[in-house]
């Protein structure tokens, strides 16, 4: 699987970066807070090669990557502008 590649096509099938209020990841997912859920192409989220799923829990959506997703979320904050470490500085 190419991370890279994986996190860009997410960043753009999540509404892109002015949709992403914040993100971070737990062991198996990114976990993002959205501007607006609806704007997230679920379907097409979920045929990308290296994801297992898509969920919606407690207002937030989370893209089920499994054991690879801290190497995914290393790719992502490379090209997002916004991260919940960064605090938008990049």
């Amino acid at each position: 699987m190419d991370q890279q590649k994986l996190a860009k096509e997410i960043l753009k099938l999540v509404g892109g970066e002015d949709n992403i209020q914040d993100y971070t990841h737990c062991m198996t997912r990114l976990r993002f807070n959205l501007r607006e859920n609806g704007a997230a192409d679920r379907i097409k989220l979920k045929e990308l090669p290296g994801v297992m799923d898509v969920n919606i829990n407690g207002g937030q959506f989370q893209v089920i990557i499994g054991n690879d997703v801290s190497k995914v979320y290393g790719e992502l904050s490379k090209i997002a502008k916004q991260c919940w470490l960064c605090q938008g500085e990049r």
